[in-house]
């Protein structure tokens, strides 16, 4: 049996450019549910940055281990703390890829998040989570290059 990671896939008409900016201001998109805050750089290789969630119950720190502009953003997630799973730790070493390309006059969107699939205790949880962000936070932001009010 394969083992399938969480993926998502959004299109959109904007440029490979402008996905790519937004993707690389995660403050823009990867905030405002509950409060979280972002502490860190986020747009260029090596980057680091802190993701917490106001209330303590997701705290994740995440490096950028490749970036090719307009193309791929990757992240590894170096430390996590997710208080609400058995193994709190479970998102270390997993990646969190964003893919850009274009299909038919159209740029694609595909973001993995590696490591996180069936088998284990935050995908449930986290894989809407993820789902909600992307296409309620990260889209908009891509639309209209703002991010969204909460």
């Amino acid at each position: 049996m394969k083992t399938e990671n969480f993926s998502f896939t959004l299109t959109t008409n904007k440029t490979p450019q402008e996905v790519f900016k937004a993707v690389t201001n995660v403050r823009g998109w990867w905030t405002g549910y509950h409060a979280e805050m972002i502490k860190g750089g986020t747009e260029k290789l090596n980057d680091e940055f802190l993701f917490s969630a106001a209330d303590g119950i997701h705290v994740t720190k995440q490096r950028l281990i490749e970036v090719i502009p307009d193309q791929k953003v990757v992240w590894l997630v170096t430390e996590s703390n997710l208080s609400f799973l058995d193994q709190p730790d479970e998102w270390t070493g997993t990646k969190v890829i964003f893919d850009i390309s274009t299909k038919k006059g159209k740029t694609q969107l595909v973001f993995t998040h590696e490591g996180l699939t069936p088998e284990v205790e935050c995908y449930d949880s986290c894989a809407p989570s993820w789902a909600a962000y992307l296409e309620n936070r990260l889209l908009p932001l891509i639309e209209s290059g703002k991010g969204v009010a909460v």
